[in-house]
């Protein structure tokens, strides 16, 4: 039937996913408290990686697929929501709050809320990501976006005396 056919589709790209995720996505492995050798320090590291990485999720074939699959399917299957949620919300902000923690740390970024910090700097760019999947042609704009919202957010944040 067409519902089982759905369902062993998704089922597949559930899985397909998932193994692309767990070997491919940055915010899957990094562990900030093992792992400082790719610290952005500066904002030019910052826009560095985070615009590779950017890239990476917008052009990826699998991931791209995935990503759109799991936007328009999260309200039809509740295993789909919420691995929506563990990728593009939980495993992001972990991933990022991790990252302020060590920046806070090493005296880059002034003490403050780690989360909320966290939470100020991904998530309009996750909005950003999905708007480039709603409007490809809108990719070069996004990326201006993020460079000058990683700038601002360095400048904002930045240990005085630095």
């Amino acid at each position: 039937s067409h519902f089982e056919n759905k369902q062993a589709i998704l089922d597949e790209l559930v899985k397909e996913v998932l193994g692309q995720y767990e070997t491919h996505s940055i915010f899957a492995k990094t562990d900030w408290g093992k792992n400082n050798d790719n610290l952005p320090l500066t904002p030019d590291d910052a826009v560095k990686m985070i615009g590779g990485q950017i890239r990476y999720l917008l052009h990826d074939p699998a991931i791209s697929r995935a990503r759109k699959m799991l936007v328009i399917e999260q309200f039809q299957n509740r295993s789909l929501a919420k691995l929506q949620t563990k990728q593009n919300y939980s495993d992001v902000l972990g991933y990022f709050t991790g990252l302020i923690k060590c920046l806070i740390q090493k005296g880059v970024l002034a003490e403050d809320d780690p989360e909320i910090m966290a939470a100020q700097f991904c998530l309009p760019i996750s909005v950003w990501i999905n708007l480039c999947d709603r409007e490809p042609e809108r990719e070069t704009e996004v990326m201006e976006l993020v460079d000058k919202h990683i700038r601002q957010f360095f400048r904002l944040y930045q240990q005085s005396g630095r």
